[in-house]
């Protein structure tokens, strides 16, 4: 009885075979990965090599290629959106968001802020609605309208945080909750003309050495040469010893 009450008041366990835990099998390489260790990462700067605080954040004061009013420098863009501005946003998203598709910004934005257009035109034009429920709908629709320049303002902010751009002409959610159509358009010039810009700078292109070859037979006339002339300096030098 002492040792049962010794062994269940003690802070080991006696393992048996049956209770053995299956090893792990470790495949051969997988030991000798590299390891990640995040506190050793230092960002630096680019240009001096210095290392930055973790709290630095690189200034946001690029100004935009476009304004926010030029769509007819790019009518390609313009009538995209105009008619398809569900399409043109999908587009931006994806440049902006490699892991998101096109298709679900632009469905999404196609129910918000189509369907919140043509749902307010229906309103309009139709007669027998009541005032009170025009005024629910109307309200429901500003607020869909706001919550879809949140969403769309997002994106921006990314796109401003990813070439530091600066709020142009004001903060990003507002510029597309008054300015959304020109505001699409404008982030779509301005990711084309930075990739413009990234396609145009000149590259240098170092041709590598010609790769020398050497025959067996010019490996043994060279020796054979250098022998030669080494026989002919010592006759030089013997020559001109007098006798």
């Amino acid at each position: 009885m002492a040792e049962d009450g010794v062994s269940s008041n003690s802070r080991y366990v006696k393992l048996t075979k049956d209770q053995d835990a299956p090893m792990e099998e470790i495949r051969p390489g997988e030991l000798n990965q590299p390891v990640r260790v995040p506190q050793l990462e230092v960002r630096k700067c680019v240009e001096c090599g210095q290392p930055l605080p973790e709290s630095y954040s690189p200034p946001a004061d690029e100004p935009w290629t476009t304004g926010i009013f030029g769509c007819a420098d790019d009518m390609d863009s313009c009538w995209t959106g105009l008619f398809c501005p569900c399409v043109l946003f999908g587009r931006n998203v994806e440049r902006i968001r490699e892991d998101i598709p096109w298709t679900r910004p632009c469905v999404c934005h196609a129910i918000c802020v189509e369907g919140g257009v043509a749902l307010a035109a229906a309103t309009a034009l139709i007669h027998g609605i009541e005032p009170r429920t025009a005024f629910l709908i109307g309200e429901g629709l500003l607020f869909t309208w706001w919550m879809c320049g949140i969403y769309t303002g997002i994106f921006r902010q990314q796109l401003q945080k990813k070439y530091h751009l600066k709020n142009s002409p004001c903060d990003p959610c507002m510029v597309h909750c008054c300015m959304h159509w020109c505001a699409n358009c404008q982030e779509h010039r301005e990711m084309k003309n930075r990739l413009s810009e990234n396609a145009i700078m000149p590259m240098t292109v170092v041709n590598p050495p010609p790769v020398q070859e050497m025959n067996m037979n010019e490996s043994h006339e060279i020796p054979v040469a250098e022998n030669n002339g080494e026989q002919g300096q010592r006759g030089a030098a013997l020559e001109m010893h007098p006798l």
